[in-house]
């Protein structure tokens, strides 16, 4: 592509960044169609007062955003759909009722042009620029925009050092409705002055024919504290009321904003909090099965437990009276318990129960039902011991006549 046309293109792009009223020309009305095609954000400056703002608030699918969008917008929206994490609402103020009477689109002829602002001016020259500025003060007064534009434009080219001269004629180009020449002129005078009132007014006010509302308020109110006068109360009368409905809009999108990401938030740590615990789950040991018995010894107690061959020594330890051979053989009882043993008795007992919950009991059990002989080496075991004693004792019973 030609570069001079690369360049021309990107010096137009930032005039539109700059000034978006520069889209408000019929002859842009294409660019701006793309641009909306595209999905931009075209902000409502670049609408003339006849026109609808054609760009729809970037509000992608949502679930529970759009329905209070709705509701507190007054905006009538399709049905929302499931959201993606990177939907976005939008704060553009070009959904908002704004009152635009007034608001004109922008000049595009080019900038007067600015000799340099340093030189050195000669008295005489001056006195000529004073000359112009009163033919152009007359001029202004009866009406004649065009011929004060002369005259004043002559005074700057005597003067060109003087932020009064661009000041005023910033004026005229204001009432000429011509806001981004009255731009231009303000901010020289401006540059020139940082403190000329009326460099800030005629700027705000040139931003007021453009819409942009919140630079006029801004530039006006500044105004009005180094000199005020009742032209720019006027004009923030109007402007004012935009600006707060924009600010009112911010805030209310920013606290939607807000809201929908303590949602997605919350929704985010519920589904992180299902995840870990399903892990714990996949990763948890298998238990046992247990349709029957003491936990851990499926069906019954395990055939090394059945009676315990030899019987217990008697009154060893913590087990008064010792263990008789062979645990008795009396009829019934619990299927596969040793020696008719009814295990319901063991397995109703609340204490026993919790007891074979502890991995350091069971390891003891299992290692007596091994070998009872390695009973002494648990009888000094606090946990371990009153276990024992309590089964031992259900088995006596048990087997007793």
């Amino acid at each position: 592509m030609d570069a001079a046309k690369v360049a021309q293109l990107k010096l137009f792009v930032q005039q539109c960044e700059a000034n978006p009223a520069i889209l408000q020309d019929p002859s842009l009305a294409f660019f701006r169609s793309y641009l909306e095609k595209l999905g931009a954000k075209v902000p409502a400056a670049a609408y003339g007062k006849t026109e609808s703002t054609k760009a729809a608030p970037t509000v992608d699918d949502s679930d529970d955003d759009m329905p209070e969008l709705e509701e507190q917008t007054g905006s009538k929206k399709a049905t929302a759909t499931k959201p993606s994490e990177s939907d976005n609402i939008s704060d553009d103020e070009s959904d908002v009722e704004l009152d635009t009477e007034g608001v004109v689109a922008p000049d595009n002829e080019p900038p007067q042009k600015v000799d340099d602002l340093t030189s050195e001016v000669t008295d005489e020259n001056r006195e000529n620029a004073q000359v112009a500025k009163g033919k152009a003060m007359e001029a202004l007064a009866e009406g004649k925009l065009e011929e004060a534009l002369q005259y004043f434009s002559e005074a700057i080219s005597c003067n060109p050092t003087s932020a009064i001269l661009f000041a005023n004629r910033a004026g005229v180009y204001v009432k000429m409705k011509k806001p981004n020449a009255a731009i231009h002129d303000a901010q020289v005078a401006l540059k020139i002055n940082p403190d000329l009132a009326k460099g800030y007014k005629w700027r705000g006010e040139a931003n007021a024919l453009l819409g942009e509302w919140e630079e006029s308020a801004k530039d006006l109110h500044l105004a009005s504290r180094l000199d005020y006068d009742e032209e720019i109360a006027a004009v923030l009368k109007k402007v004012e009321p935009n600006v707060h409905k924009i600010e009112e809009h911010r805030r209310k999108y920013e606290r939607l904003r807000k809201e929908r990401d303590e949602r997605r938030i919350a929704r985010e740590k519920e589904a992180a909090n299902e995840q870990v615990k399903k892990e714990q789950e996949k990763s948890a040991p298998p238990r046992a099965a247990r349709p029957g018995g003491m936990p851990g010894f499926p069906g019954s107690m395990p055939a090394g437990m059945r009676g315990f061959p030899g019987g217990m020594p008697g009154g060893k330890g913590n087990f008064p009276g010792g263990t008789p051979a062979g645990m008795g053989s009396g009829s019934g009882g619990t299927p596969g318990a040793p020696g008719g043993i009814d295990m319901s008795k063991i397995l109703s007992d609340p204490e026993l129960m919790a007891a074979f919950q502890d991995p350091e009991v069971m390891a003891a059990l299992q290692d007596v039902m091994k070998n009872p002989s390695n009973l002494a080496k648990h009888q000094g075991n606090p946990k371990v011991a009153p276990v024992i004693s309590k089964m031992f004792t259900k088995f006596a019973g048990a087997g007793a006549p």
